[in-house]
């Protein structure tokens, strides 16, 4: 019977791990999402100039015929 209070141990033990280790993942998540958040803040008035400049861009020409161009060798 001295079996059963060592396998609690060893369970609580077990757990005590999952728990620590799941706490720095959650640390982690949130710290990467902050991250994120910021580049998010920093790229933003880029994105949004560059965005307005492709709208800016002339519209594509016209394909040209296969016969205009350099022949490859």
């Amino acid at each position: 019977m001295s079996w059963v209070p060592v396998a609690v141990s060893l369970g609580f033990a077990g757990l005590t791990v999952l728990a620590c280790c799941s706490f720095k993942v959650f640390l982690g998540v949130r710290r990467f999402g902050r991250e994120l958040e910021r580049t998010k803040r920093r790229l933003g008035p880029k994105h949004a100039a560059l965005r307005d400049e492709l709208h800016d861009l002339p519209e594509p020409r016209a394909a040209r015929s296969p016969g205009d161009g350099v022949p490859s060798v």
